[in-house]
């Protein structure tokens, strides 16, 4: 049996980890950063608390993507934990894990890191992709750009 695949990205954020976690947090920041350009995110729903759903309506070049899960952990402004499905997997019912920790990088910065794991084997490069462009989405994002 061969593992699956585990998606590693990290990005120096410019702002500190409590406004960078904070931004994980607020459907208007997500819908504008969360889904890797061209797609757009049309709607989103959270629940930020342990157990509390999270979805996210994907317009994928005119296909509809639906993005579920839970929150495994919330530990502000430090860590997030969360289940992860897609409905445009061969298996929409299989979840994987994403956790993104926000580690202090001098005064006004924030190392985050995202590591997505338990994905399917056939969703690694999908998936490295879209994280690396989200990254640098949010970074724009924090920077009014």
């Amino acid at each position: 049996m061969t593992e699956a695949p585990v998606v590693r990205v990290q990005r120096v954020m410019p702002a500190p980890p409590d406004v960078v976690f904070d931004q994980w947090l607020d459907p208007e920041s997500l819908a504008e950063w969360m889904c890797p350009r061209p797609d757009r995110c049309i709607h989103v729903f959270i629940d930020p608390r342990v157990d509390g759903r999270f979805r996210f309506d994907v317009d994928n070049a005119g296909t509809l993507v639906l993005i579920t899960g839970r929150f495994l952990a919330i530990e502000r402004p430090r860590l997030l934990r969360l289940s992860w499905s897609n409905s445009d997997w061969p298996d929409p019912t299989v979840s994987s894990v994403v956790e993104v920790t926000f580690t202090p990088a001098g005064d006004e910065q924030t190392v985050m890191a995202i590591e997505h794991a338990m994905l399917p084997p056939h969703e690694y490069d999908n998936f490295h992709s879209g994280w690396t462009a989200i990254c640098e989405q949010l970074a724009e994002a924090l920077t009014g750009g």
